[in-house]
């Protein structure tokens, strides 16, 4: 593990691999640079991996007064491909880490050959997007962002859910590969939640209803987007994904099947394969999307 200071906080990351085009991995809501295990030894085969740890997540610092948005991490994100990696990159986001990918390539067109989005977060909780959803989860969405900003109330809820019968519980709903459900998984994603400041990190995330969505930095992004949708996600729809394919930069949309919100931790053989050809045909064309 090596530590990088961003903005005087510590950022860790991780790299592997010598040779090769440079591919960056970002992890989802709640996880952490741990969750690429399956993928980096593979794709270290034939590329520079890097993988790291969003501000107030994993190993990395998670100040209290933390600006914790799509924006902050794109901005991160964008700063390590210029002070670490230094050379055209593709960048691969899981979920929400999807949004911070397309941030970042826009932050940084001169250095991202191009974007992969695994189960991108749709934010179907997003204030422009609540008429959208049911009636009850529309109007309980805002009173039980306000309930658990009691910090009493919150703090319980936080330790709750970072006990490992939950989060295994939460896991077997978003996953669709059982077996995938690790010890090792529980363990990794758990640790970090007891570090000083991760209910705060917690709390900011679950009232964050603003922002950008996919459908507005897609238009923006002038590399190729590849597309990567497990089919069984119960928390991103992919029939809800694939209205993504009408923008001009999306190249591929490609359905993984007996996948669930994280095929790259249930089905890495299926997944790394895809990552591998995709960042080895940016790196071969090596040409922007033109509007």
């Amino acid at each position: 593990m090596k530590t990088w200071i961003w903005q005087g906080q510590k950022i860790t990351y991780t790299t592997q691999g010598d040779s090769g085009s440079a591919i960056i991995l970002i992890h989802g809501f709640g996880a952490n640079l741990g969750h690429w295990r399956k993928n980096i030894p593979e794709l270290a085969l034939n590329q520079r991996v890097f993988a790291l740890d969003l501000l107030g997540f994993g190993g990395s610092a998670k100040p209290q007064d933390g600006l914790y948005t799509f924006e902050t991490w794109g901005q991160q994100v964008a700063d390590f491909l210029r002070e670490i990696v230094q050379t055209p990159t593709i960048i691969v986001g899981n979920s929400i880490g999807s949004i911070v990918a397309l941030q970042a390539a826009i932050y940084c067109p001169q250095l991202t050959q191009g974007v992969t989005l695994i189960n991108c977060s749709l934010r179907l909780l997003h204030q422009s997007k609540r008429q959208q959803i049911p009636w009850l989860r529309r109007e309980s969405a805002p009173l039980l962002q306000k309930f658990l900003s009691v910090p009493a109330i919150g703090q319980f809820f936080f330790n709750q859910i970072r006990q490992p019968k939950t989060i295994r519980k939460i896991l077997l709903q978003a996953y669709a590969q059982p077996a995938a459900v690790s010890d090792e998984l529980i363990d990794l994603l758990i640790a970090p939640s007891f570090d000083p400041g991760a209910w705060g990190v917690f709390l900011s995330f679950i009232n964050y209803d603003i922002g950008p969505l996919a459908e507005d930095l897609l238009p923006l992004v002038t590399c190729p987007v590849q597309i990567l949708w497990g089919e069984l996600d119960p928390w991103e729809p992919i029939d809800l994904g694939r209205d993504y394919q009408k923008f001009p930069c999306v190249r591929e949309f490609i359905p993984i099947a007996n996948a669930g919100h994280c095929p790259q931790d249930e089905v890495p053989e299926v997944v790394n394969p895809l990552l591998s050809g995709w960042a080895q045909r940016c790196s071969q064309a090596n040409s922007p999307v033109t509007h």
